[in-house]
């Protein structure tokens, strides 16, 4: 199949915003807990009647600060639950919101400020306001800096105690469904971020086509955990999506206590990259091991993907079923109950899940749906869903999308997800867009029954000196998964084979090394470690399996560093800055070729 376009069955009116939206959950069901917010004491609700009080409050308090309708409003912050409140207020307001990660260097934060034109900007640390206010000499239009732990919400409220609510009201209308929402820059693994123009529409549309698509899993008795960056365009189409469908939503800032607050929260749908299901699968197992019971957890993994896979075929015999019955109460069980207990499904996206890993969560009763999208396209393209989940697609693209495959199979998509454009960059619009489709850079296929596939990114192709295009993302994702590889980039562009950097994971490390009762050591020791090389190479060689011998790795180096957002190696969100490793990396890399 070449081309998949899906009608849409939903409404959408021209007219209407995010505000609207807002507006009428508050009318409609003033008492229905739209979200919960984290306090010392757990979980507080609050309610559509409270949340729109509290922003309209703080949209008065933008419009006293002098933000006019159309201007730029940055955002700096961990996710929580201000992140949310302050971006609903500067909509409010008139305005358009720009993300910034908290991460960003000072040089990233100029560039967003400077491009967007920002005249405010909302932070959450103190540090994060003397990176800002390093930077004002080169942001003379940046008029006003608050800072979220010094009290921006409550001063907000102050400063607009005597703009009247009739002034908000008009401002919030000023915005129709083509109106931009918000400025969500790329994560700019090759050159400049460019800043996507995404629309009230974009957001209001899908996330009513995931309403429609995955049915029961999203509505207004359904809650989520949100622990990704609201920076990141995925977490704001959730964010969007449970306003839209009230759900209710809560916000953690950092993985480190996830478990602890899925524990607490217990959400019924989650949203997360692979790395997230990786850890939990890698963690579930090490603490297995230690306490004895590593046999176990294995042969009951096994049985879940056997279990998983008989789904596609036909279905359990009497012998995988009564073993599945087994493990369920002396392992899944556990499992679901230290996600909260109550999880029907999770959504995945950002880079593929080993087919394996699926089918190990689905097997357990912790179903993983992956889809695909980009900035550009507000998240989401495709989706698997509970009723419809092709292990290895990332599913069927949603009501109102259309895909299809352009020149060497690059994937290319129209619809109401698609950006407006880039902007202040016309040429690169242009060269993007083209009679309304999108050109992703993304490589895929389009089976029989509609789900897409996606091979790899367009400009990673790796062109050996025998002239084999080889696809990294495919071994990298395969590699990544196992417990001791933290990051990992395969090389070998016009070279005479395949070869692969590799980072260890420092927190899996010393669980590994003490499940095997070898003595503890730092990672440059255990670079050069020969049980630890052999671990590796098992994980190289299983890989390897996946792509054809003329594709597979030869050899690989470990790192004594990780890559990392602040050693200028990784995005944001965590993607690959290859000509920054290949340039840092060189020398590592001659000694694979020497």
């Amino acid at each position: 199949m070449r081309e998949i376009i899906v009608p849409r069955s939903f409404p959408l009116e021209a007219e209407e915003n995010l505000c609207d939206i807002v507006v009428g959950n508050a009318e409609k069901r003033p008492t229905h807990v739209a979200f919960r917010r984290q306090v010392p004491e757990g979980w507080q609700d609050v309610t559509s009647a409270e949340f729109l009080g509290e922003v309209v409050a703080a949209a008065k308090g933008l419009v006293a600060l002098g933000v006019q309708a159309g201007d730029r409003v940055a955002l700096m912050a961990r996710t929580r639950y201000e992140w949310t409140l302050l971006d609903t207020a500067v909509w409010f307001a008139g305005a358009v919101t720009v993300p910034v990660y908290e991460t960003s260097s000072a040089e990233q934060v100029r560039w967003i400020l400077s491009d967007s034109g920002a005249v405010a900007i909302v932070v959450e640390t103190a540090a994060h306001r003397e990176i800002v206010g390093q930077l004002r000499p080169d942001l003379p239009g940046l008029r006003e800096v608050l800072t979220i732990d010094d009290g921006a919400v409550p001063t907000l409220g102050e400063l607009g105690a005597e703009t009247a609510d009739e002034v908000i009201h008009e401002r919030r209308a000023l915005a129709t469904g083509e109106s931009v929402a918000t400025l969500i820059y790329t994560s700019g693994t090759t050159g400049r971020p460019k800043g996507c123009e995404l629309t009230h529409a974009n957001f209001i549309a899908g996330s009513r086509a995931a309403a429609v698509g995955f049915g029961d899993l999203v509505n207004d008795q359904a809650s989520t955990l949100l622990f990704l960056p609201l920076a990141h365009v995925f977490a704001r189409y959730i964010q969007a999506m449970c306003i839209v469908t009230g759900a209710a939503m809560a916000h953690t800032p950092s993985t480190a206590t996830l478990l602890d607050d899925l524990d607490s929260f217990k959400p019924t749908f989650l949203l997360a990259v692979p790395r997230v299901f990786e850890k939990i699968y890698n963690g579930a197992e090490a603490k297995a091991t230690a306490s004895g019971r590593g046999k176990i957890f294995g042969r009951a993994a096994q049985v879940a993907i056997r279990y998983s896979q008989s789904l596609d075929a036909g279905g359990p015999g009497l012998g995988l079923r009564l073993q599945h019955a087994l493990f369920d109460k002396l392992v899944y069980g556990k499992l679901r109950t230290a996600t909260g207990g109550r999880l029907r499904g999770s959504v995945s996206g950002g880079a593929p899940l080993g087919k394996d890993l699926s089918h190990f969560f689905r097997g357990v009763g912790l179903p993983v749906l992956e889809g695909w999208g980009l900035t550009e396209t507000t998240a989401p393209v495709s989706c698997n869903t509970l009723a419809h989940n092709k292990i290895g697609t990332v599913g069927r693209p949603l009501q109102g999308v259309g895909v299809r495959l352009g020149e060497n199979d690059e994937i290319e998509v129209r619809g109401i997800n698609v950006m407006r454009g880039y902007a202040n960059n016309p040429q690169a619009s242009a060269d993007a867009l083209h009679d309304g489709w999108f050109s992703t850079g993304d490589l895929g296929s389009i089976d029989d029954e509609g789900f897409v596939s996606i091979t790899g990114r367009k400009k990673e192709i790796i062109v050996t000196a025998n002239g084999k295009n080889v696809i990294p993302a495919v071994l990298e994702d395969g590699m990544r998964g196992h417990p001791l590889i933290s990051q990992c980039i395969v090389v070998g562009d016009q070279k005479p084979y395949i070869a692969a950097l590799i980072t260890l994971d420092v927190e899996m490390l010393p669980i590994w090394l003490a499940n095997r009762g070898k003595p503890a050591m730092d990672v440059a020791a255990a670079a050069q470690d020969p049980d630890v090389l052999a671990e590796l190479q098992s994980a190289v060689d299983k890989a390897n399996t996946l792509v054809s011998r003329a594709e597979s790795v030869r050899k690989f180096h470990v790192l004594t560093t990780d890559f990392t957002e602040q050693s200028g190696h990784l995005t944001p969100k965590q993607s690959l800055k290859r000509q920054a490793i290949l340039k840092d990396y060189a020398g590592e890399l001659e000694k694979l070729y020497g």
